[in-house]
């Protein structure tokens, strides 16, 4: 339908994923010198309109694909950046440290999403740590669901409550952990809680995300300190690690780093 350099179709769900897929380029290029999603410049493709109706957006391993929502629960898929930003980043992760989907890691493999599609959406608007809303997926509910998005990371827990949805079932705490089979191994619950560390991280740090928290986030994903099975303890310890060797043991920002893990009961 359109392709690099091509002008705007006039189908906005065409035109919102080839925009979407342009400004993650421009993020991971501008923030961190990393040249699309495996590094070595990977041809970024969607397919959008997928199925009839269809409630969800992946990263296949390969491409994007997005539905465009039932109308009822979900609108089009393609809306928010950081929904675009958070799948392709499950690329970037299965190029880096291949985080295992599943329990601990797997929740990690999520948050890792939620993290940079959050800073994408920062970067995008240009806004600071204290501006922006920490949500993943704000406008995606339907007309009529009560809730504000799929997911807050300032506030896991609170992003919906609706008789059709259901609530909201991230905790922000290990105290509330889910240990469960379900959601293999609860990794779209329990990816609240570093999620929530990441925000207290940031923050805590100030300024743009992106550029002190995001990088010490980018280091620990992309360095030699994880195992595709790492778990949250392991995860936090690399990220005070990767903040250690940015900021020095005792820079402002490693400490930050170290009570945003505390502030979910992950010690480090």
């Amino acid at each position: 339908m359109r392709a690099e350099g091509d002008p705007a179709t006039g189908d906005r769900t065409v035109d919102q994923a080839y925009e979407w897929l342009g400004v993650t380029f421009d993020f991971f290029e501008a923030a961190y010198r990393r040249n699309s999603i495996d590094g070595a410049g990977l041809k970024m493709i969607s397919t959008v309109h997928y199925g009839r109706d269809y409630d969800n957006a992946f990263w296949n391993g390969e491409q994007m694909v997005y539905g465009d929502g039932d109308g009822v629960l979900f609108t089009s898929f393609t809306g928010p950046l950081d929904v675009t930003g958070h799948e392709l980043v499950h690329g970037v992760t299965q190029y880096t440290a291949n985080l295992e989907y599943y329990g601990q890691s797997g929740a990690l493999n999520e948050s890792v999403s939620d993290v940079f599609g959050s800073l994408i959406k920062q970067w995008h608007l240009g806004q600071t740590a204290d501006q922006a809303d920490w949500l993943i997926g704000q406008g995606l509910l339907a007309e009529g669901v009560n809730g504000v998005a799929l997911r807050s990371m300032k506030e896991p827990g609170t992003a919906y409550d609706d008789p059709r949805l259901g609530k909201d079932p991230q905790p922000g705490h290990m105290d509330d952990y889910v240990d469960t089979y379900r959601d293999n191994g609860g990794v779209h619950i329990n990816s609240g809680i570093p999620n929530r560390a990441f925000h207290l991280a940031a923050t805590e740090i100030g300024g743009h995300s992106w550029e002190k928290a995001g990088r010490v986030w980018y280091d620990t994903l992309t360095g030699a300190d994880l195992t595709p099975t790492i778990g949250f303890q392991g995860f936090a310890r690399a990220t005070v690690g990767a903040a250690t060797r940015l900021y020095g043991a005792d820079g402002a920002e490693t400490a930050a780093v170290r009570n945003a893990w505390s502030g979910v009961g992950v010690r480090v």
